[in-house]
C-alpha cells in the first residue's frame, strides 16, 4: 500500500484517491502545501496583509511568484483578495473561512518541523555518514 494510500485508510478519508495526479484534491494540496503557499497561508493568519507587507514578512520570494500564489490560492476559495477603488490603489489579502481551516492545519505541521527540526537534522547526519560508508566501502 502506498503512502498515501496509508493516509487516506488512517484516517477514514472517503475523498478520492490523493495518488491520482489528476484528482482536484491533490492539486489543492499541492497549492497549500507548496513554498510559497504555506509561507502566505500561515502569514495571513494573524491579520490581513497588503501585498508589500505580505513580500516583506515572506522575504525572498519575487512580486511574480508571490502574485501567482496569492491567485491560485484566491481561486482555491482560500484566499479573499479586497481591492479598493482608491489613489493609490490598495489592495488586502485575508484568509477566507476556508482558508483560515487549512491555514490552521499547515500551521500546526510548520510547528511540528521546527520542534522537531533537530531530530531530523540528526537523522540526516546519520544518514548521510551511513552513505559515505558505503560509498567508501565499494
Amino acid at each position: 500500500m502506498a503512502v498515501s494510500e496509508d493516509v487516506m485508510a488512517a484516517t477514514a478519508l472517503t475523498a478520492p484517491r490523493v495518488v491520482d495526479a489528476m484528482c482536484p484534491s491533490r492539486l489543492v494540496l499541492e497549492h497549500v502545501t507548496s513554498r510559497w503557499g504555506v509561507l502566505v497561508l500561515i502569514h495571513l493568519l494573524g491579520r490581513p496583509h497588503r501585498f508589500s507587507e505580505l513580500r516583506r514578512a515572506i522575504g525572498s520570494v519575487s512580486e511574480k511568484m508571490l502574485t501567482q500564489t496569492l491567485q491560485t490560492l484566491e481561486r482555491d476559495g482560500l484566499v479573499h483578495r479586497d481591492a479598493k477603488p482608491v489613489i493609490p490603489p490598495r489592495v488586502d489579502y485575508s484568509l477566507t473561512d476556508l482558508g483560515r481551516e487549512a491555514a490552521e492545519q499547515v500551521r500546526g505541521l510548520a510547528q511540528w518541523t521546527y520542534t522537531r527540526m533537530a531530530h531530523v537534522e540528526k537523522a540526516r547526519q546519520a544518514y548521510d555518514e551511513a552513505r559515505e560508508i558505503q560509498s567508501r566501502a565499494s
